[in-house]
């Protein structure tokens, strides 16, 4: 997108400053997520109108808390009251080196985190990442600290193999040997709660280690992305599991902004982390229907989507349709605008 499409971000990004990661429902802030994503559509003028509609449901930023000693970051991890002290903490750290830098140093440290608050944390630091590789700015810089925040006080990890390595199977072939958590058995609540209950479901440890990750980075994260936007047709039967596998998309399409800007290692274990996060929401939600195989073209092209989306003006919607249209621009497969179509009549409208 042209540099002009990016032209309301910075004030909506001062404007959301003030408040929390949560909302008053107790769910996840998308704000700063959204605007990003609206502008990196081109419709910049949508930003400002959407975030009035959804201003109600902020909550005040929580206020800063003793701050976190560098040398001890781990034992702040999953800590949800020190979202604060984690924000400026990372301002110091952007304060004093190149973005890029400490986001390779944190992106790999947080990397098995990916799952947490249902991917919520390496999302928001997703679109953080591009808004600041189209163009640096202190309100940018702020939200890349907030959003690396968000993923730290968020951080959970899953179950996960000991010794796992890279594995010999395909990402399609590999996804038909994910455990599927027996309906019985999964945890009544949201999406954190859910994937939580996989500590009590020990066939879901293998998964990280099933898939061959070892080829280029690019095609991978294609291939894994359009391989959870066909999950997501196979397996989506109401509201809640669009809602859980949509972020088996956007998970990966946030990863994808930050893969650029760090050194291949930490792009490589992101890939696996992400890798992991889906299985989780597919182990934990899936019909064990596996992904769609034929799709049938319905003749919509991205542009209406996007349309109907702004209309529709869900968060969800609107990150999902954004994600499919970029990786569909990349490379193109009609699950991403079959999603699209599907979603849009799946998720009541705001």
């Amino acid at each position: 997108m042209p540099p002009s499409s990016y032209a309301p971000l910075d004030g909506a990004l001062d404007r959301l400053s003030g408040y929390a990661t949560g909302l008053v429902n107790g769910n996840f802030n998308h704000a700063p997520m959204v605007a990003e994503a609206l502008c990196a559509m081109g419709r910049p003028e949508a930003v400002t109108p959407w975030l009035e509609r959804y201003r109600d449901r902020l909550l005040p930023r929580e206020a800063a808390s003793k701050s976190i000693d560098p040398a001890e970051w781990r034992g702040a991890l999953g800590r949800r009251d020190r979202f604060a002290a984690w924000s400026a903490l990372f301002a110091e750290e952007l304060g004093r080196a190149p973005w890029p830098a400490v986001l390779d140093l944190w992106a790999g440290r947080l990397a098995p985190g990916v799952s947490g608050a249902a991917t919520h944390g390496a999302i928001r630091t997703g679109h953080a990442v591009r808004a600041l590789a189209a163009d640096e700015s202190p309100a940018r810089l702020r939200e890349l600290a907030d959003a690396l925040a968000s993923w730290t006080t968020s951080y959970t990890e899953l179950p996960a193999a000991e010794g796992f390595g890279n594995g010999t199977l395909r990402p399609h072939d590999a996804i038909h040997r994910v455990a599927i958590v027996p309906p019985g058995r999964r945890r009544p609540g949201n999406i954190t709660a859910a994937l939580a209950g996989l500590t009590e479901f020990p066939d879901f440890a293998p998964a990280i280690g099933l898939v061959d990750l070892a080829g280029d980075v690019d095609s991978l994260l294609a291939e894994l992305t359009e391989l959870f936007a066909r999950i997501y047709l196979a397996n989506v039967s109401s509201t809640l599991t669009a809602i859980v596998f949509i972020h088996g998309v956007t998970s990966l399409a946030a990863l994808g902004h930050i893969a650029p800007h760090v050194a291949e290692p930490t792009a490589r274990m992101l890939l696996r982390y992400g890798w992991q996060a889906g299985c989780g929401l597919y182990a934990c939600f899936g019909s064990g229907a596996g992904f769609a195989t034929n799709i049938a073209a319905d003749g919509e092209d991205t542009e209406p989507l996007l349309d109907r989306a702004l209309a529709h003006g869900d968060e969800h919607v609107i990150k999902f349709t954004e994600a499919c249209r970029a990786r569909h621009a990349l490379a193109p497969s009609p699950a991403y605008p079959a999603a699209v179509a599907n979603v849009l009549g799946v998720i009541g409208r705001r």
